[in-house]
């Protein structure tokens, strides 16, 4: 059979999107007056970051010794945020082209996501991208790859993606190297999905690896083995790279199916599809992705919650590494708990939400899971102890860090600063893969742009989860007027948590509008105040009035004006505005 799929995997700005286009162009699958940059990065996003997000599945057709055969390209992203959607690509094709950028050598993600390939037994193509810059090391790249993965140098391939050369080689490679899908047409059906989204018309869209079988007719059922949801055949066909309606998707095949479902929690990422008398075997879809990095989401406008709620559903369709669960806070309302793969991911679907959803968001500091006797604890202000907190874990990380020799050291100071275990290192040429074992919470807060700063940005790290392990933490909690403010509760290490609190009420002091009473803003663990600012009130001069006579008179409607401030403080509450809580959790 004259099919081939395969993915792009590299690390990120290595030129994956850019190598895409210039298959798109030889294969003439895209007219070249509707050919541009990026072509498979359609959010918008995707082009103002610079970066791919989402994975892009995309249908070419290529005529090879007078034979025509139809490659299935799945462009994937290249930052470890966004690992999940690699893993989802890797499951669904035979193949893989390992590229390299000639400038940068092999790098954190490339030998990740190498070497996942390699465990799913993966045909890997090796390619060093990027031949045609001035600053280009061909030799060092490839022993590198020859170093760490064991290629041959005679089947390592050069290529631009910009000028588009070598590109004509690839494909021979895909071709010749790739082994084509197994064949099972007469079966019932059977497909993967590996990915969807939601059309207002269609329902849900399931992006689906055909794994045996064919897709029935237009109209006919079809259930869902993990969810028992049933929907039917509204639509099928293939990307091009836009939806490309077709007659027939069979076993081999990677397409899309229109379900007719409009809610989205009954399609879910890794269940399979099949004909709704079929007695098939569900297959073993991918495992379940832990969100790592837990952030409140909350509507500025409390009327808008059951709006948010259905966003979020529906965003989950085209993020299954994005989960969500309800949350009350007393100072912000009714929001949602939602959990991400890393800050990155965090900040992207924050401003996904906001741009292609019209949400206005409220977002709270970013925390990990810890766990407390066992039981999970994703927000610190559900922590019941302030100061003497027992049996707290948090958790830990196995960090890679691949740095160019001559800032060796500068890396090593600053993950020793963030508590980091140094394991090992090995020298790769002039690059070093350094590997630590690192609390989780260390590394949400801004280790990753002080790792770029040190390293003059040719730092680049992969991490993976590791354990749980005993900390001696303690929450610390916000006061403002007297009242916690449990948002702004956060859990810090002990011998850190006097300059934690001290630098927040700073901040706050500075946000927070002056009222006509005096303000206490105030940092405390346990029963401890630890930090206190004061926030001045507006003063009337009450004794303007005056134009002489005694000292006295003066005195006594100070003493009157003081009063009257006592008696608005015991009454007075503070009123935090929206934008004072952004600056705030903003540091």
């Amino acid at each position: 059979m004259n099919i081939r799929n395969f993915s792009i995997i590299a690390h990120v700005d290595h030129g994956k999107s850019t190598l895409a286009d210039r298959l798109l162009e030889v294969t003439e699958t895209v007219p070249k007056n509707k050919l541009k940059p990026q072509l498979l990065d359609s959010l918008e996003l995707e082009r103002e970051r610079g970066i791919t997000i989402k994975l892009a599945p995309v249908r070419m057709s290529y005529l090879l010794d007078s034979k025509l055969y139809i490659l299935n390209l799945i462009d994937t992203p290249g930052h470890v945020d966004f690992s999940y959607e690699v893993s989802r690509s890797l499951a669904a094709v035979e193949g893989a082209i390992l590229l390299v950028d000639a400038t940068q050598g092999v790098q954190a993600q490339t030998l990740s996501h190498g070497l996942a390939a390699l465990e799913q037994n993966l045909s890997l193509i090796p390619v060093i991208n990027k031949i045609d810059m001035a600053s280009a090391d061909v030799e060092k790249c490839k022993k590198q790859l020859v170093d760490t993965f064991g290629f041959n140098e005679k089947e390592i391939l050069l290529a631009s993606g910009k000028t588009g050369q070598g590109v004509t080689e690839i494909l021979q490679a895909v071709i010749d190297k790739i082994p084509s899908p197994p064949i099972a047409a007469d079966k019932p059906l059977k497909a993967l999905i590996f990915d969807s989204f939601f059309d207002a018309y269609k329902g849900v869209v399931a992006q689906v690896r055909i794994v045996e079988g064919e897709v029935p007719k237009q109209e006919d059922k079809i259930k869902f083995l993990g969810t028992k949801a049933v929907g039917e055949v509204l639509e099928k066909g293939y990307f091009s790279p836009t939806l490309m309606e077709s007659n027939e998707l069979v076993a081999g095949e990677i397409g899309y199916i229109a379900t007719g479902i409009k809610e989205p929690d009954l399609v879910r990422v890794g269940d399979t599809i099949s004909e709704l008398n079929s007695s098939v075997v569900a297959l073993p879809g991918y495992k379940t992705v832990k969100p790592m990095v837990y952030v409140g989401l909350y509507p500025i406008e409390q009327a808008n919650f059951a709006d948010l709620r259905e966003v979020l559903s529906k965003f989950k369709l085209n993020d299954p590494a994005f989960s969500f669960a309800n949350e009350h806070s007393s100072a912000l309302g009714a929001g949602f708990r939602c959990g991400f793969l890393g800050l990155l991911h965090a900040e992207v679907v924050q401003q996904r939400l906001s741009e292609e959803y019209g949400m206005d968001l409220l977002a709270t500091t970013p925390s990990v899971e810890y766990l407390q006797d066992g039981k999970p604890i994703t927000n610190p202000a559900d922590l019941p102890q302030g100061e003497n907190i027992s049996n707290l874990q948090e958790p830990w990380v196995s960090l890679k860090i691949f740095v160019p020799q001559n800032y060796l050291g500068n890396v090593m100071d600053l993950v020793a600063e963030k508590r980091g275990l140094f394991v090992n290192q090995q020298y790769f040429g002039t690059q070093v893969e350094l590997e630590y074992q690192m609390p989780l919470s260390e590394m949400i807060t801004d280790f990753y742009d002080k790792l770029k700063s040190v390293s003059s940005g040719f730092a680049s790290l992969d991490w993976d989860f590791l354990e749980y392990r005993e900390v001696d933490a303690v929450r610390v909690d916000i006061m403002v007027g007297g009242e916690k403010i449990d948002a702004l509760s956060t859990i810090v290490i002990r011998h850190k948590a006097e300059s934690y609190g001290r630098q927040l009420v700073q901040k706050l002091k500075e946000v927070l509008p002056r009222q006509n009473f005096e303000i206490a803003l105030q940092a405390a663990v346990g029963g401890k105040i630890i930090a206190r600012e004061t926030i001045s009130p507006f003063r009337k001069d009450v004794t303007a009035k005056l134009y002489g006579g005694d000292r006295t008179r003066k005195d006594k409607l100070l003493e009157k004006q003081k009063k009257g401030k006592r008696k608005m403080k015991m009454i007075g509450k503070v009123e935090i505005p929206q934008e004072a809580f952004l600056n705030i959790l903003k540091s």
